[in-house]
């Protein structure tokens, strides 16, 4: 039997244009002469579709472009979309053949930890489902899975087991598995765990694309009934499959370096953003350091070189190195680079505000004056062009609140707000190893700076400070335990009252690509009135 997986990346309410790419991609699979095709989770919508769900007339065009593919599908096809039955509504799996629905799986186990909260829209289903068609003339048994299914370990139920004793001969599942660190491996151990129970051939058919915060990164998957696999999608890439799970054809898992898959989901992230909200053309500040150098490689190798534009705001505290750093960057992607000087208008903020500023003894009002012009700036030519301003902030400074409110934190898009300090210098050495010298290796090497007053030098330790936000946000771990695994008492909770106090500053941010376990954004709600201190209050 030969399956297509159909690894496509739809768009969230775009759902005429999602039945033109599921039609196109059903097209393709039958001139590979496949005998079942298989698409992601809620394909028609896109997906995470959000409350676009509580809308009836949002619903009913799901459900009216779902008909009129499956009208048009003569070979078996299995796709995801919504039901709304009896006034409840479900997330399901569809399976269609000769121009009618066979039937549907409603989806048992709804997540609701992280960016997933799917039980506040949906209704779970109740039973495993099986359903049967007949390709080539014998009958098979589908054992219809979505997304969570897989994760089945804490939820008192295992699907799988339950689909083998209902006699499914394949198990499928389709999926909008966001990407993260490791995720393949988990996915394809957990399979071979079921595999290993069960010994029936497994389909995995993930999502691919970038959905506002989230990028799903496809690297779909089939393994036949050992446990050995026969295909994989391309990761953040649309791909067709084709394989025959009946051949005893194998192929080695492809998992690529950490930082290649870091880099390609943000570049993913960064194109379908554009992409999917009508933008073509980008601005940055070119500071001359790490962050916004690492951030205009993204962009340029996502938008292209003549549709980023760099500019430059200096000011008397500016150093010459890091003009030289920012046009040398600049001169290296080939973009667009621009120099205005914000000194005259630096001057003006403090005749106007003589009798509060003191230029003699320069803080945090005056220093942040500089990063606000230089925000006001980068939107005033973002509303001039149409250019999305491209945030540079990395993990780091965002939890620690190293960052101005309408200053540097001004942009449309934030690029590697989920990227620690020491993942940024990481990712620019491996950027430097692929093209030489592509960011100014004094860029990586300088002491970082926001050069709002003189000789001034970033407060932190990065290599020290870096990996305890890692910690803390990344693995979730207590400040306390911390402290008992040996870091330094006063540090930790420096660094955790930090964190707790600016929260509000991230509420502000611009949305951010997700590319870790934890990411600061719609995965991690924390109040922003928040007294408790875990060290205060022992």
């Amino acid at each position: 039997m030969k399956i297509a997986i159909c690894q496509i990346n739809p768009t969230v309410g775009a759902i005429v244009q999602n039945q033109q790419l599921i039609k196109s991609f059903y097209s393709k699979s039958l001139d590979k002469e496949a005998d079942l095709v298989v698409f992601p989770e809620l394909a028609i919508s896109g997906y995470p579709p959000q409350d676009l769900l509580l809308r009836q007339k949002f619903l009913e065009k799901c459900n009216d472009a779902l008909m009129d593919f499956i009208q048009g599908c003569t070979v078996p096809v299995v796709i995801g979309s919504t039901l709304y039955e009896d006034n409840e509504l479900f997330n399901c799996s569809f399976l269609g053949q000769n121009g009618k629905i066979v039937g549907c799986y409603k989806k048992i186990l709804l997540p609701t930890y992280d960016v997933f909260d799917e039980d506040r829209y949906f209704k779970k289903g109740t039973l495993p489902k099986v359903l049967s068609i007949f390709i080539n003339g014998k009958r098979v048994n589908l054992g219809l899975q979505i997304c969570e299914d897989l994760w089945d370990t804490n939820y008192g139920i295992n699907i799988t087991k339950e689909l083998k004793k209902k006699n499914a001969d394949i198990i499928i599942n389709i999926s909008a598995s966001p990407f993260g660190e490791d995720r393949l491996i988990e996915r394809s151990q957990l399979i071979k765990e079921k595999i290993n129970d069960i010994s029936i051939p497994f389909v995995y058919c993930n999502l691919v694309g970038s959905q506002d915060e989230l990028i799903f990164d496809g690297q779909s998957l089939i393994f036949n009934s050992k446990g050995d696999l026969i295909s994989q999608g391309k990761p953040f890439s649309e791909d067709l499959l084709i394989a025959d799970i009946s051949k005893n054809r194998t192929v080695e898992m492809k998992v690529h370096p950490r930082e290649k898959m870091t880099y390609d989901a943000l570049v993913l992230g960064v194109k379908d953003y554009f992409k999917k909200t009508g933008h073509s053309n980008a601005v940055i500040g070119l500071s001359g350091g790490i962050d916004s150098s690492l951030t205009a490689c993204i962009a340029v190798e996502a938008l292209g070189a003549k549709n980023v534009h760099g500019i430059a705001m200096p000011s008397r505290f500016s150093s010459q190195h890091s003009l030289d750093d920012a046009e040398e960057l600049a001169k290296n992607l080939k973009i667009d680079f621009r120099k205005i000087p914000i000194n005259s208008v630096v001057k003006s903020y403090e005749s106007l505000l003589i009798e509060d500023l003191d230029n003699e003894n320069i803080g945090l009002a005056e220093e942040n004056i500089q990063s606000r012009i230089r925000g006001s700036i980068l939107m005033a030519l973002s509303n001039k062009h149409n250019w999305l301003v491209l945030s540079t902030g990395n993990k780091t400074e965002l939890a620690m609140g190293y960052c101005t409110l309408y200053g540097d934190m001004n942009g449309g898009l934030s690029v590697i707000s989920d990227l620690s300090k020491s993942d940024v210098y990481n990712l620019s050495k491996w950027i430097n190893s692929r093209d030489e010298h592509l960011i100014p290796e004094n860029s990586i090497r300088k002491p970082p700076s926001a050069e709002l007053r003189p000789d001034q030098v970033d407060p932190f330790d990065y290599d020290l400070i870096s990996p305890m936000v890692s910690s803390l946000i990344d693995n979730e771990q207590s400040p306390s335990q911390l402290i008992e695994n040996g870091s330094d008492k006063n540090i930790v909770m420096n660094i955790s009252k930090r964190i707790r106090i600016n929260e509000f500053k991230r509420r502000q941010a611009a949305p951010g690509l997700r590319v870790t376990s934890k990411a600061f954004g719609m995965g991690r709600r924390v109040p922003i009135i928040n007294e408790f201190d875990e060290l205060e209050n022992e």
